[in-house]
């Protein structure tokens, strides 16, 4: 049963036709509530278009910037002054809370990193190692496919040294493309090169 109904009925059995006057005033957000009087013990609603809903549990700023605790819905538990230098018990504890949250977060943080970074160790660790024995592999694979005839002659130092002597190779007679054309940039490079 809606608390307008509840109130309808009192005022039938008692006959009371006088009217009740609410007072209303605003919380910081804009929320219209409505109440007799802010006092403990009294009840308070918020107003919507068409119902009042009993306020609920919570602490509640009203456009005065007064603070409106509410720990029973629908019933003023207390009304005082909103002081910034004192926080109530509830906020040092939920800051207290906050606090054992954020390190128990920031430990988790560095456990993810630390292992993220020992994955990454060993993937390159391994990486390094399967190079490694790719390259045994291929050495093994090459030194068998190679005669044994060819390794020992190879093994050997040779006995007389490989030395490039310039003069003694031929010049290439001289040749000619075209006799009427126009000698291109590699045309005269090649003729330096016969000379």
């Amino acid at each position: 049963m809606k608390s307008n109904n509840v109130i309808e009925k009192i005022k039938e059995v008692l006959n009371l036709n006088e009217e009740v006057k609410l007072e209303q005033t605003k919380l910081e957000n804009g929320t219209v509530i409505e109440f007799d009087s802010l006092e403990e013990g009294k009840e308070v609603f918020i107003v919507s278009d068409e119902e009042k809903i009993a306020m609920p549990v919570g602490e509640y700023i009203l456009e005065d910037s007064r603070l409106l605790v509410v720990e029973e819905e629908g019933v003023i538990a207390d009304v005082r002054e909103v002081s910034d230098e004192v926080p109530s018990e509830e906020t040092e504890e939920e800051l207290a809370e906050e606090d054992d949250i954020m390190r128990d977060m920031m430990g988790r943080i560095q456990n993810l990193e630390d292992a993220i970074a020992d994955i990454k160790s060993k993937e390159d660790l391994k990486e390094e190692l399967s190079a490694i024995e790719m390259g045994n592999n291929l050495t093994v694979e090459l030194s068998q496919e190679i005669p044994a005839e060819v390794q020992a002659e190879l093994s050997e130092p040779s006995a007389e040294p490989i030395v490039s002597n310039p003069e003694s190779f031929k010049t290439l007679s001289k040749f000619q493309i075209g006799s009427k054309r126009k000698p291109t940039t590699m045309d005269r490079i090649l003729s330096n090169f016969n000379k």
